[in-house]
């Protein structure tokens, strides 16, 4: 039954833009990816994320686009594999069950890549602000405006860059999808493109400062205010 209320959603999750991006649910990363079965890994992941939080979540907070040390090898938006792994727990503070429970958490890159796993920034940032300010990760669901991972053709799939504004465009039907799921919670818009995302659809949203590139500490002071008004 939760499978059929996420259906739509990975039905628009499959149509990857044109352009160079990389789709981690239904393309492998024959480079970096440790198994052929890495993408139904990630595909499983984000659905028991997902589905864990269709009744429990409060808050949708939603940025630019999945990243190459995030959501490329997980599935899941602002978060790495260290996270999924419990490698950040002893330095962060961040267990390993805050992403999903029903399914056991698994590595998709090689460990070549990175011997513990990849690590990003802004997900660390994301997550420990969390749990330091005593919100419950399952009231909140991450998420991007564009779902998939723009990389650099020049540079390979290990790099990011700014997706164009009818990129941004071409992700319209899945995020209509991913904000059907959960209607009436309150978004939270992370940075400036995803306010412009939102400003097109006509959601009302709270808009923060994005983490990455030193705004962590005026995203965190906004989280704090956010939740105390």
């Amino acid at each position: 039954m939760l499978m059929k209320k996420l259906q739509p959603l990975f039905s628009e999750l499959e149509k990857t833009p044109e352009g160079p991006f990389f789709n981690p649910w239904f393309d492998r990363d024959r480079e970096h990816d440790r198994i052929p079965g890495a993408p139904k890994i990630r595909r499983n992941q984000l659905q028991a994320y997902l589905a864990e939080r269709l009744d429990s979540a409060r808050y949708l907070f939603i940025a630019e686009a999945l990243g190459y040390q995030g959501g490329h090898f997980t599935g899941i938006a602002m978060t790495s594999e260290r996270i999924l792994l419990g490698h950040h727990k002893p330095v962060h503070g961040i267990p390993a069950d805050g992403a999903f429970k029903t399914i056991k958490p698994e590595r998709t890159s090689k460990k070549e890549v990175n011997e513990k796993g990849m690590s990003e920034p802004t997900a660390t940032i994301m997550w420990k602000a969390l749990y330091n300010l005593g919100i419950d990760p399952y009231k909140v669901v991450l998420w991007n405006a564009l779902s998939w991972h723009p990389y650099d053709p020049d540079k390979g799939l290990l790099s990011n860059r700014t997706p164009t504004d009818s990129e941004l465009e071409s992700g319209f039907p899945s995020l209509q999808a991913f904000l059907d799921l959960y209607p009436d919670r309150k978004i939270v818009a992370v940075g400036r493109k995803c306010e412009q995302v939102l400003d097109e659809f006509g959601s009302s949203y709270v808009p923060v400062r994005h983490p990455a590139n030193g705004g962590a500490p005026k995203f965190r002071r906004q989280l704090k205010k956010m939740l105390n008004s």
